[in-house]
């Protein structure tokens, strides 16, 4: 619990009286044992000073409120509301909450020679470290286990919250240790609460401001200058877009790139996969779940995923296959996508697949595109390591999804950042 004066704890029956007969004030709703409101705590308390003269910043207790959460339309923890007069206004913040959608929100509450003059006393803030680890995901993760086991300061950035792409995986079944399979989001809370019991710092849910990398110092949010001795880019890979007619424009209004995210809302309804490898396949299983029926597409005559997978979606009575196929258009009718144009690929014919929403695993593309002018990168766009994760920049490493190698598991990606850890702890004891 937080020791600002600026933030008060209320409950249900304090509520009318603190926040609807106050003129100004912002709430949130919080829940113990959630990442998420951790990341909104370091940004909410410090905004609590800078703010809390004009705005009243309160907490409440979500599951000890649960009338008043039901009442307010609160279903998820952090949500944060802003009143005005007794009015909720602005946004209603929830998730992964950025320091600047918060900072929006409040000054939208007040008058603008006002917020100038807030904006004036808002002290900007450096922080020294021995490891800056970009990326919260399993190789950024293992990475700041072993570097603050080692006993150096490391802190870990993300844009979002802990556990990159795995936190949306539903289950992980090969990960060692674990004899059943795993969500990938228990999984990866496991990971952030070994490598914070071990001394690492996060700032997650950021934004990164100015990067630079040759100086090894990052700003995030506008204010803080974190400069560190070493730095280890973990910052994972994204899903690969196929450029096809529809597909930016559709994404979110039937097309998705993540079934853990959207199967639930395709209850007996027909689905269209993209894809033929282990991502597609697996979450084929997944989406037939909900799915009245799973149509996958791909463009070679058999499919890449492992086997097991494979024998499990052919056994699959919802699950159907169109080889030798690739997409040429994603059709929306209504607030939907309703149809895939694909082409048969040996004899050029169109054919139209009905469907009411469509899921794309084509692949992945490293996110490194605001430093990838830094490093040598392979023909595929990943950074070259060495043998110890060294990139071609002096003190600069590379783990995980970004690197240049074979293969891309949790399990090499655990791998990465212990080597690159330990490269690094050596380093810095021999320095």
């Amino acid at each position: 619990m937080s020791t600002n004066d600026s933030i008060r704890y209320i409950n249900e029956t304090d509520f009318d009286a603190a926040v609807i007969r106050k003129g100004l004030a912002v709430v949130d709703f919080y829940s113990t044992e959630c990442p998420p409101c951790e990341a909104l705590a370091a940004k909410f308390e410090p905004l609590s000073e800078v703010y809390g003269q004009d705005v009243a910043f309160y907490k409440i207790f979500r599951q000890e409120n649960k009338a008043l959460a039901a009442r307010l339309g609160v279903s998820s923890s952090p949500t944060l509301l802003f009143y005005k007069d007794g009015e909720l206004t602005g946004d209603r913040l929830s998730g992964g909450v950025k320091r600047s959608d918060i900072v929006r929100n409040l000054e939208a509450l007040l008058p603008g020679e006002r917020v100038d003059a807030l904006r004036a006393g808002v002290k900007p803030v450096s922080t020294d470290c021995d490891v800056l680890v970009l990326g919260a995901g399993p190789a950024g993760l293992a990475t700041a286990i072993y570097t603050a086991q080692a006993k150096l300061k490391t802190i870990v950035i993300d844009k979002e919250l802990p556990g990159g792409q795995v936190k949306v995986t539903h289950m992980v079944s090969n990960y060692p240790g674990f004899s059943a399979p795993i969500s990938g989001y228990m999984l990866m809370h496991h990971m952030a609460e070994q490598a914070k019991a071990a001394g690492a710092e996060f700032r997650a849910a950021v934004e990164v401001t100015s990067l630079d990398l040759p100086g090894k110092t990052i700003i995030v949010d506008g204010y803080e200058t974190i400069s560190a001795k070493k730095i280890v880019v973990a910052t994972g890979s994204s899903p690969r877009f196929l450029g096809v007619k529809g597909e930016k424009e559709y994404r979110g209004q039937g097309i998705s790139y993540c079934a853990t995210c959207d199967a639930k809302y395709y209850e007996d309804k027909d689905v269209v996969v993209i894809g033929g490898g282990n991502s597609a396949i697996e979450e084929s299983l997944f989406i037939a779940k909900f799915a009245r029926t799973v149509t996958v597409v791909h463009q070679f005559a058999t499919l890449q995923a492992n086997k097991t997978a494979q024998e499990k979606a052919f056994a699959h009575p919802k699950i159907s296959f169109v080889f030798e196929h690739e997409p040429r258009e994603f059709v929306k009718e209504g607030t939907n996508v309703k149809k895939v144009i694909v082409q048969n690929l040996k004899t050029g014919e169109m054919q139209t697949i009905a469907c009411d929403g469509v899921f794309i695993f084509a692949g992945m593309t490293p996110n490194i595109e605001e430093v990838k002018q830094y490093f040598e990168l392979d023909q595929y766009g990943y950074i070259k390591t060495d043998a110890t994760a060294h990139t071609s920049l002096k003190d600069i490493y590379a783990v995980g999804d970004v690197a240049s190698k074979p293969y891309r598991q949790i399990t090499t990606a655990v791998s990465d950042g212990t080597v690159a850890a330990i490269a690094v702890a050596k380093e810095l004891g021999d320095a």
